[in-house]
């Protein structure tokens, strides 16, 4: 069986406004009402223009992170959200979509896991030292 960790969105979006995408104030925006309306915990937020066009910004939150590149003279952007716990990745997509105005969008959800027999060699030295005394 696997132990699932989180949800992560690997998201492709284009036809946005290209003013939109190379608006840092306008992508910081849309990130923190994200991360609102995603139920997520913000850590720290990043944003950078570059020149002559794009915007990157990463959030980094209690949960995990969201991050998002634009290419305005694309009309493109590419985001990546990667959320634990109880957090709604779906919802914080569907308003940096809004936001961004993107008349496209394609969403890969991938679930973040590992094997629960991974477990085992870790809880065995918990047990050891903590019950055990070895």
């Amino acid at each position: 069986m696997m132990k699932k960790v989180g949800t992560h969105l690997v998201v492709d979006a284009w036809q946005a406004p290209r003013d939109y995408l190379n608006d840092p104030e306008r992508i910081r925006r849309a990130l923190l009402e994200a991360i609102d309306f995603g139920e997520a915990t913000l850590i720290d937020l990043c944003v950078h223009q570059f020149s002559p066009h794009g915007v990157t910004a990463t959030a980094t939150l209690a949960e995990s992170h969201i991050a998002i590149h634009t290419w305005p003279e694309y009309g493109y952007f590419a985001a990546d959200l990667f959320f634990c716990g109880s957090g709604k990745p779906k919802q914080a997509m569907q308003v940096l979509q809004r936001i961004l105005q993107a008349g496209e969008v394609e969403m890969r959800e991938i679930d973040r896991s590992f094997p629960e027999r991974a477990l085992r060699p870790t809880l065995q030295k918990v047990w050891e030292s903590e019950i055990v005394g070895a």
